[in-house]
């Protein structure tokens, strides 16, 4: 007997203090770099994009990671290239905790096309509020004194 899955997240987690030490000229970079990780470890990024501030990725999730890990090892491994990487001159790192937002192979095309649209949809809506939506639209319990810590 064969084995199937579907674990679709859309992933969201931002810089440490939310400050903005990811400079739109080399965030292709850091994005390329990033589904370099997702591929290594047999999962298929369908979209990757964000702001100075935050990033937004559509991953396949394989039966063998378990997220918390799959997350620490994304944020861990791109976090050390950051600081090696010269054109990343303010970085300090990742901030603590995470979104993951599970969804369906329906709703991938929507999704991906709002990732695409971050830089756009960011003109209108803060990070923080743009968080604190995902979470009660997802019907996900939350502190607000605990949402950026």
């Amino acid at each position: 007997m064969s084995s199937y899955k579907q674990i679709i997240y859309h992933l969201v987690f931002g810089t440490k203090r939310r400050e903005f030490t990811i400079p739109e000229t080399h965030c292709l970079d850091l994005y390329k770099y990033i589904r370099g990780i997702t591929k290594n470890k047999n999962c298929t990024l369908y979209q990757i994009n964000g702001i100075g501030d935050h990033i937004h990725i559509l991953t396949d999730l394989h039966p063998s990671h378990g997220l918390a890990d799959f997350i620490k090892d994304i944020k861990i491994a791109s976090s050390n290239w950051m600081k090696e990487n010269p054109d990343f001159p303010n970085w300090d790192g990742w901030a603590l905790g995470y979104g993951a937002f599970t969804c369906s192979s329906k709703e991938k095309p929507n999704i991906v096309e709002y990732i695409k649209n971050q830089k756009e949809h960011h003109k209108k809506e803060s990070f923080y509020d743009e968080y604190k939506r995902l979470l009660i639209e997802h019907e996900i319990e939350f502190k607000e004194e605990y949402l950026f810590k």
